[in-house]
């Protein structure tokens, strides 16, 4: 690193958990930089002795601070180091990306423009402002009472999908086939004002046109004003009412010229919120009248979609946002290695864990690169109503997308998840 300070600190404020959390944190540890973990509360990085192992492993600090409060997450680093010391500020976690961003234009240091932050964050703000540069959207309204909600059934139609405006991993997020449905579903969402990691909801809720159609991921970068397209990710989801994902497929099936107009409608999205820095990963569902924007989110993509660009194209995109967000040069070179795709696995019912059968036998199906199971006899699930519910994924690498799908299908199907 040139920096000549003491420290370099890459201040992370909350992550995502397990393993794919501590890609980003090992990256950073990688580029010689001292990982100080901004957290509200530790013992949710380290429930065991392995996870705590893993967790020591790739973090230098831990600082205890609240991620909803800019203010009190300076003060935090101001206390534990000199300004001089810090290189980045960094998050992977759609609640606290206004924040870091906040945070970051206060420090000088790179990042996302705070106010397109704030307008990827908040779904309300993201419709407005696409629904005004003119990318297509679903009919929506904002509702904030039961009479309201009433009439945006009839506005949008039936079925319609009612959402919270702050929130993510599909959380509350269901697709309803009548009026009453919708109603209630909307008092569920109205009646609690906090999001899943404690942050202030917006009051009331969502309702969206259901846009019937196939559904993908448009993964870029942004840097100096210069926007570069990763790839486009086919998306699997569940059955409704819920929008569950059941894996992903990279470099997607479709032709390249259906391709172009789903990633043209996402950089479209991506003027639109004024997004002027680092990754984006922005979700798209083609109609029979196109393709429309479902939501942006101004982080790197989640589940297994960032390991399967880099078994696909060798490029470490967690590595070189680091690189990104500490101030260095990003190298954005992709190379054509073949293919990846993965599955998720899920509880068939709703109970204890018994048994986690066949994870032998994975080593003995072709392609598997990876595999994160967070499930062990004892466990209580249930059918996942949002990706939090899911229990692990499998990554498989095949020469080009459609073997890699047909791997992955094989070896998802090695596994057998008894429950009692």
């Amino acid at each position: 690193m040139p920096h000549n300070s003491e420290k370099n600190v890459f201040a992370v404020v909350e992550n995502f958990m397990g393993a794919l959390g501590r890609t980003v944190l090992q990256a950073a540890r990688a580029e010689g930089l001292h990982v100080a973990m901004v957290t509200r509360d530790v013992s949710r990085y380290t429930p065991d002795q392995r996870a705590r192992e893993a967790f020591e492993a790739c973090v230098d600090d831990v600082i205890e601070a609240d991620p909803h409060e800019g203010a009190e997450v300076i003060a935090a680093l101001d206390q534990r180091y000199a300004r001089s010391e810090l290189r980045g500020v960094y998050t992977n976690i759609d609640h606290y990306v206004p924040v870091v961003a906040e945070v970051a234009r206060t420090l000088g240091l790179p990042g996302l423009d705070p106010d397109a932050a704030h307008t990827c964050r908040n779904k309300l703000r993201m419709r407005q402002a696409a629904e005004k540069a003119g990318v297509p959207v679903p009919a929506w309204a904002w509702v904030r009472s039961e009479d309201e909600a009433v009439a945006a059934v009839e506005r949008v139609g039936l079925p319609c999908v009612v959402k919270p405006m702050t929130d993510a991993g599909s959380l509350d997020v269901r697709l309803c086939r009548t009026r009453e449905e919708a109603i209630a579903h909307y008092h569920s969402i109205s009646s609690v004002p906090t999001d899943y990691f404690g942050g202030r909801r917006l009051p009331g809720a969502l309702v969206e046109e259901y846009l019937i159609g196939f559904e993908v991921s448009v993964e870029s970068f942004t840097f100096r004003g210069e926007r570069t397209l990763i790839g486009v990710t086919d998306k699997g989801l569940g059955a409704h009412p819920h929008f569950v994902e059941t894996g992903d497929v990279f470099p997607s099936l479709l032709s390249r010229s259906v391709q172009k107009e789903l990633s043209d409608t996402a950089f479209a999205a991506l003027d639109a919120v004024g997004h002027d820095f680092g990754c984006a990963h922005v979700e798209v569902r083609m109609t029979g009248s196109g393709p429309k924007l479902i939501e942006v989110n101004a982080r790197m993509p989640g589940g297994q979609i960032t390991r399967l660009i880099r078994e696909s194209t060798g490029f470490h995109l967690q590595r070189e946002h680091v690189r990104m967000h500490s101030g260095e040069e990003p190298d954005l070179t992709l190379r054509a290695l073949g293919s990846a795709a993965s599955r998720f696995l899920s509880a068939p019912r709703e109970g204890t864990v018994r048994a986690v059968h066949g994870l032998d036998m994975l080593g003995r199906t072709p392609g598997v690169v990876a595999v994160d199971l967070h499930v062990a006899p004892g466990d209580e699930v249930r059918i996942p109503e949002n990706n939090v519910d899911l229990l692990g994924s499998i990554v498989v690498r095949g020469r080009d997308s459609g073997e890699a799908l047909r791997r992955a299908d094989a070896a998802a199907g090695q596994i057998g998840i008894d429950v009692m």
